[in-house]
């Protein structure tokens, strides 16, 4: 009965170490594609146009994620000038944020 507990003991601590290293390579990968974007960004954006998105990234990051996702598939398309410039950048913004619904508040 001692046996199989401690077989089990093992088992389960065979799992979470398996667990802990799966999530270990995960959070690498997803860092090092991080660093992949603000390579490739760094290439595509004037510093200005930068600048905005790292502003606009504290007040909208999803947003801001699929911002720079969009460009970076611009670019590599080859459908936009580069590097693209923070008046560019402004346009762009603006043609995404037509489609969301703004919400007024009036006081009386």
């Amino acid at each position: 009965m001692e046996e199989d507990l401690d077989e089990l003991k093992q088992k389960k601590m065979k799992q979470l170490k398996s667990q802990m290293e799966q999530e270990e390579k995960m959070e690498e990968q997803k860092k090092q594609l991080e660093q992949q974007k603000k390579r490739v960004l760094r290439q595509i954006l004037t510093t200005d146009a930068r600048s905005r998105l790292s502003n606009l990234r504290m007040a909208k990051p999803d947003f801001t994620e699929n911002v720079e996702m969009q460009l970076i598939q611009l670019a590599r398309s080859g459908k936009i000038n580069l590097p693209i410039t923070d008046e560019q950048l402004r346009k762009i913004l603006k043609k995404l944020q037509k489609g969301k619904r703004s919400i007024n508040i009036k006081r009386k």
